[in-house]
């Protein structure tokens, strides 16, 4: 864990130096750089995990909420199929 820490600190190290080198000193710049390295990082982030989008995420949580409620209406049927037996 330490040396992937020790990586990623050596790569925005690396980033900032040259953004000096290149001369974007003033802070607006500097700002939007800081910016764009991080969002980039995130992205790789989530590339790597294999996360979904929020929309992607709202698809598949009403999918997942459709499926709970037909199994709540299944289940409903079940336990009033049993009642119904062992009253007669």
């Amino acid at each position: 864990m330490y040396i992937l820490n020790m990586k990623n600190s050596k790569f925005i190290i690396d980033k900032f130096a040259k953004l000096i080198e290149q001369g974007l000193v003033s802070s607006k710049d500097f700002t939007s750089e800081l910016f764009n390295i991080l969002k980039s990082k995130r992205d790789e982030f989530v590339l790597k995990m294999k996360l979904t989008s929020k929309d992607e995420f709202e698809v598949l949580s009403k999918r997942v909420e459709n499926l709970e409620n037909k199994i709540g209406k299944l289940e409903k049927k079940k336990n009033k199929k049993i009642k119904q037996v062992k009253k007669s």
